[in-house]
């Protein structure tokens, strides 16, 4: 690492089946680092669920990245690429909660994009309490909120937001999408 804290390059690597509880466990704890950041604490069990990590990873079209940075692993990546469509999701993306602040993801975002030139749209989602991810996705990657799920708007694709329509919105779901090009 240079002495100013930033990574000379990012580069992608394919995981292996072997990776697969590794690479689990630290999108687990990335994410669980920014539920403690946002409410004061750490969840109970592992966000996402190891069951939501599998079917990313298992879908068909995944691809799953590590993230390399002076050679050592320090987050991870699940696109879904597809190829007729031209449009393509960014299902999971994860810097080490020790390795934020060091342009770690912006440089690993234009690496998944150089790996996957023939996109011509990406789309992903971000819980509404993650400032990190918004700002990092709109005003660092050049992603536009499209959307906002929640319980009086439910994303039609995933599972009910578990909040009763007429209470407080303490649950939702920001969808971005960017133009490739």
């Amino acid at each position: 690492m240079n002495k100013v804290g930033h990574a000379n390059e990012v580069t992608l690597e394919r995981i292996n089946h072997a990776d697969l509880p590794a690479f689990k466990r630290g999108l687990q704890d990335a994410f669980g680092a920014a539920v403690a950041e946002a409410f004061g604490s750490a969840p109970d069990e592992p966000i996402p669920s190891d069951e939501d990590i599998e079917e990313s990873v298992n879908a068909p079209d995944a691809v799953v990245y590590h993230l390399i940075a002076d050679g050592e692993r320090v987050g991870g990546a699940v696109v879904v690429i597809d190829e007729r469509a031209q449009r393509n999701a960014l299902a999971f993306f994860f810097v080490s909660p020790r390795m934020h602040d060091r342009g770690i993801g912006h440089r690993a975002w234009v690496e998944i994009e150089k790996a996957h030139p023939d996109t011509k749209v990406w789309e992903t989602h971000t819980p509404y309490f993650d400032k990190r991810n918004i700002h990092f996705y709109v005003n660092k990657c050049g992603f536009k909120i499209v959307e906002f799920y929640n319980p009086r708007h439910p994303d039609p694709h995933g599972p009910s937001i578990g909040v009763p329509i007429g209470e407080d919105v303490d649950d939702g779901m920001f969808r971005f999408e960017k133009e490739a090009g």
